[in-house]
């Protein structure tokens, strides 16, 4: 089974993917954060760097994906191949900051990719205001992330409505992160999970 977590810059997916991999006991696949040797320089320079960096994320889920597919194993995913080529890649092209070459280049690749992958059997989408999105990105305080400005995750937000709204792939959990605690609340964890048991038990109906 394949579960995977959507959502913006600061939703909260890693940890809600850390958290449900341990009460589920899935076996996590994390966003290459850490590792990629892109994303700093990204944030310095993102017309110089978006390409390089999108392409870096599209390869590495790919890669993610052939493997949960193949393993067979149950597993929960930080973030979907989709959100790099519906969100990410055309918000940069749109603002400019990717030129049409690699754009059109990159949509190539994307569509060869989606050619040989399968959806994931339930994807939750966390969805927020930007306004929550800027205390989470402070409150984690992720230096190459300080260059973030509110009208870029507004762009994000946009797109990432509208692509959820079109979304048909799939069974889709849609939880609003304003009002929902599940760090520090295990009543509203707890929810969550109730949530996704339901969205689980239909996957086998």
């Amino acid at each position: 089974m394949h579960v995977a977590i959507a959502g913006n810059i600061g939703a909260g997916k890693t940890t809600l993917t850390r958290l449900l991999a341990k009460h589920y006991k899935w076996e996590a696949q994390y966003e290459d954060v850490i590792d990629n040797p892109y994303l700093e320089d990204f944030y310095n320079k993102m017309e110089r760097w978006s390409f390089n960096l999108q392409v870096y994320f599209l390869s590495s889920r790919f890669r993610q994906i052939l493997e949960i597919r193949e393993s067979g194993r149950k597993i929960i995913q930080d973030r979907t191949i989709y959100e790099d080529s519906h969100i990410f890649a055309p918000n940069l092209h749109a603002m400019g900051l990717m030129t049409t070459r690699d754009f059109e280049n990159y949509k190539s690749l994307f569509e060869l990719m989606e050619t040989v992958t399968e959806a994931p059997d339930l994807l939750i989408y966390l969805k927020s205001s930007v306004p929550n999105l800027v205390a989470q990105i402070q409150k984690r305080g992720r230096e190459y992330e300080n260059s973030i400005s509110i009208d870029y995750l507004t762009k994000l937000n946009n797109r990432y409505e509208k692509w959820i709204k079109n979304y048909d792939k799939g069974k889709l959990l849609v939880i609003n992160v304003d009002n929902v605690n599940f760090v520090d609340n295990p009543e509203d964890l707890g929810e969550i999970i109730n949530k996704i048991d339901a969205e689980i038990h239909g996957l086998f109906v």
